[in-house]
């Protein structure tokens, strides 16, 4: 799985900029392939069809590219057209890419049930993540009805830097590994800005070391809080479990409950078998 996980975020750097400068120093890669993944990334939730200039403005590559590219996923089956055929959205098809990658997630069915009772008894959304780049994306997500949902499903992300579930899966890091990424972390936005965000990073990290979970408190969305654990498995992946709401019932002393709640399913997830792929 760890091999898998690095592959992924690899693959994320070359196709959110840095894809030229690989080129340049690797004759296997594929240009054309990079962009072409470029492109599917570029859709977003919400979206229902996306013009070529709103594409070429997400992507930075040429219109006249996104048209060629936009073409060939459309005979391929992993975009559609509008029937005024000036934009284009994201076909079901592409579910069949990552499907394959689902269903080896062991981890996914150890969790789910123990995820959805925690959700059921505490009423607040329970989510596990993987690293993607310099985000976390949801592998499973549990919920109650009768909260108000936050919008992310199983596919969503969340940055790192400045979300709970982030911060944790930092917190599960080897030393080297959490310097590398911060690294690529401190590149993103001002130097202003990272100050304060490493300043709470590190806030949070000290809580980990004293508590074995860290909080979010507003930083990425207003009004919504949430705590989280890192999941380290034997092959040294690591993932994250969050537990997440509104700020108004996610109070510090609940923020802890739920921290030591999901450090004991941490513990029970990790002790099933087949925890990995």
């Amino acid at each position: 799985m760890r091999r898998a996980l690095q592959t992924r975020q690899t693959a994320g750097d070359a196709a959110t900029g840095k894809g030229h400068a690989v080129a340049r120093r690797d004759r296997q890669f594929v240009t054309g392939l990079s962009r072409g993944l470029k492109l599917l990334e570029a859709f977003r939730p919400g979206d229902e069809f996306v013009t070529n200039a709103e594409l070429a403005r997400r992507t930075g590559l040429p219109r006249p590219t996104i048209t060629r590219l936009a073409h060939t996923l459309c005979e391929l089956g992993y975009l559609g057209r509008g029937d005024d055929r000036r934009g284009y959205r994201l076909h079901p098809h592409v579910l069949s890419l990552g499907q394959p990658i689902l269903v080896k997630l062991r981890i996914r069915q150890i969790a789910r049930p123990l995820m959805q009772q925690l959700a059921d008894e505490s009423r607040f959304s329970i989510a596990l993540g993987v690293r993607d780049g310099l985000d976390m994306i949801f592998i499973e997500r549990t919920r109650v009805s009768t909260t108000p949902s936050l919008a992310q499903d199983i596919g969503s992300r969340v940055p790192i830097a400045i979300t709970s579930m982030g911060r944790a899966y930092l917190a599960g890091l080897r030393r080297r590994e959490r310097e590398s990424l911060w690294e690529q972390l401190s590149r993103v936005g001002s130097k202003e800005n990272w100050i304060k965000t490493r300043a709470a990073i590190d806030r949070e990290l000290e809580r980990y070391r004293t508590h074995g979970y860290c909080f979010g408190l507003g930083e990425w969305k207003a009004h919504t809080c949430g705590v989280s654990v890192p999941v380290v498995l034997r092959d040294g992946s690591v993932l994250s479990m969050n537990c997440g709401g509104m700020c108004t019932h996610m109070t510090g002393k609940r923020l802890d409950e739920m921290g030591e709640r999901l450090k004991a399913m941490a513990k029970q997830i990790l002790s099933s078998q087949g925890a990995d792929w």
